[in-house]
């Protein structure tokens, strides 16, 4: 199986070579570089699977890398992670409005770490659209698609048919944030009238059901599942 490859974008060489170190050990091909500008022309070059840029770099910061390598059509496509210890909301809405497709917070424990990377690797996989792997494991958080199963920590969590699509669709893609019209098509679907309460009300009911950890809300924009 051809390894997966990683550009590692951080101006902290002590947590530059720690990530690299955990990702190399688990068998991805890593490439790193310091500060924006670097990361920029690197992109250029060559087609990387997966970019981690930190937010605060000297130079560029790491959210003006991200919209200038979406405008580059070598790594246009490409995934990109900010990985970075700035946790605001309105940091958070600017990583993923210019073109990321998650957004992790520091500190992390490697064992997160690489699992929130297999995760976003899964989502380039030629799998069509709305489609999901039979089994996901994300961490403690486990679904079974086919019997509709939920299990945290081995445990097995009963969720109504609208709660599991729910949990399904924001589960399919860690860390991005579901805006409600998303959730209102894909859920409920185009020809259902639903009012914003409703999912208002879903979400409540599974956080009672599977805890307040997983599903975050970012105010004024939707939904995301974290681990």
């Amino acid at each position: 199986m051809k390894a997966s490859k990683i550009l590692l974008v951080d101006d902290d060489e002590d947590i530059l070579e720690f990530l690299k170190y955990n990702l190399a050990k688990n068998g991805f091909k890593v490439d790193t570089t310091q500060d924006g500008q670097s990361a920029l022309e690197l992109s250029q070059k060559k087609k990387f699977d997966l970019i981690i840029l930190d937010i605060m770099m000297p130079g560029m910061d790491g959210v003006e890398v991200c919209r200038k390598i979406r405008d580059h059509p070598l790594n246009k496509e490409t995934l990109i992670a900010f990985l970075t210890a700035r946790s605001e909301d309105y940091t958070e809405i600017a990583a993923l409005d210019s073109g990321g497709d998650d957004f992790i917070t520091k500190p992390i424990k490697p064992s997160v770490f690489l699992s929130r990377i297999h995760a976003l690797l899964r989502r380039s996989g030629k799998k069509g659209k709305n489609t999901y792997e039979q089994n996901i494991k994300l961490g403690d958080f486990e679904i079974n698609t086919e019997k509709m199963d939920v299990f945290i920590k081995g445990k097995k969590i009963q969720l109504a048919k609208k709660e599991f699509k729910l949990v399904l669709l924001l589960v399919s893609k860690p860390g991005k944030v579901f805006t409600r019209e998303e959730i209102l098509s894909k859920v409920w679907g185009n020809d259902v009238i639903v009012v914003n309460r409703t999912i208002d009300v879903h979400i409540r009911k599974l956080r009672e059901k599977i805890g307040d950890n997983y599903i975050k809300t970012l105010k004024g924009v939707g939904y995301k599942f974290d681990y």
